[in-house]
């Protein structure tokens, strides 16, 4: 008996769905009759019924405006942030792209100088060579190129760059060179007054580098000589090759011993920003067994 009052409610619960849509589909077809039957009786009940309606709809429409609106405003949004996005992509791009650039320029005009100093000393066979470290000092009073025995380097050989005299290579390695420039506090150079051929000894003096010179010394008190005359590598040199330009005289004195001249020297050579060089591949020596 339970199980046939169980059947019947299931039986209920399964026709409902059927008498409902029944109900729904005659509810419509009655409302389409009458509309259609007394459409003149029910013009107040319409305008009733729109009067009620449609402040509704203005409503809904405003609303789904307002949506519209920041669906609308949230998507400009992320279009713009992907273009700007984009944007700043491409101007890092730009950044790096003109900061190679002007590295390659720096590059170019250093080489353009080396190529300037190889064509004025264009008589002595040379090897290009660029600095890959330096002493802890502000300036290159000795550092190390990256050029050494298998490219040809010896002890001794003379280094330019600028418009003159570097220094001198003091150590030599299978792939590196080391460099002692004229500043240096050990360093001494046989010079030579270009204009007069006096002769005189350039002396390193890192100290009063910090003004700019180094020292002159040995001038003799006869040496028809004025300030800003230019000193060169002289012919009497054990080590330097003859007729290097070193820099410019000033400040011509007589010494503390009364029986010579001194001066200060202003270097051609900027020894703060030195990145290549040229290494005079012929050595002193050698060039004068080759003359004998």
């Amino acid at each position: 008996m339970r199980g046939s009052m169980r059947r019947k409610k299931k039986l209920r619960l399964s026709l409902r769905p059927k008498y409902l849509l029944y109900a729904l589909l005659f509810l419509c077809a009655m409302t389409i009759y009458i509309s259609y039957q007394y459409r003149d009786s029910l013009i107040p009940l319409k305008t009733s019924i729109g009067n009620l309606i449609t402040p509704m709809q203005n409503g809904i429409n405003t609303i789904g405006s307002w949506f519209a609106g920041r669906a609308e405003l949230f998507e400009s949004k992320r279009a713009l942030q992907e273009e700007n996005d984009r944007l700043r992509a491409e101007l890092e791009s730009l950044k790096m792209q003109n900061s190679i650039l002007v590295a390659d320029s720096y590059d170019l005009a250093a080489l353009r100088e080396l190529y300037e100093v190889g064509q004025k000393y264009s008589d002595y066979p040379m090897v290009a060579a660029s600095v890959i470290s330096k002493d802890s000092n502000s300036y290159y009073s000795s550092f190390v190129v990256n050029k050494g025995s298998r490219d040809g380097i010896r002890k001794d050989m003379n280094v330019i760059a600028g418009n003159g005299l570097v220094g001198i290579v003091t150590e030599v390695g299978k792939n590196y060179s080391r460099i002692r420039a004229i500043i240096d506090d050990t360093s001494y150079v046989s010079g030579m007054f270009l204009k007069t051929s006096d002769t005189c000894t350039v002396h390193g003096d890192l100290e009063l580098m910090d003004d700019g010179f180094i020292r002159v010394e040995g001038i003799s008190l006869h040496a028809m000589i004025e300030e800003n005359y230019e000193i060169v590598t002289s012919h009497i040199s054990d080590k330097y090759l003859p007729g290097i330009l070193i820099g410019y005289v000033q400040d011509i004195e007589i010494d503390a011993s009364n029986m010579a001249r001194e001066a200060r020297l202003m270097p051609v050579v900027d020894f703060e920003h030195i990145e290549n060089v040229l290494i005079i591949t012929t050595l002193k020596e050698r060039m004068e067994s080759n003359e004998e």
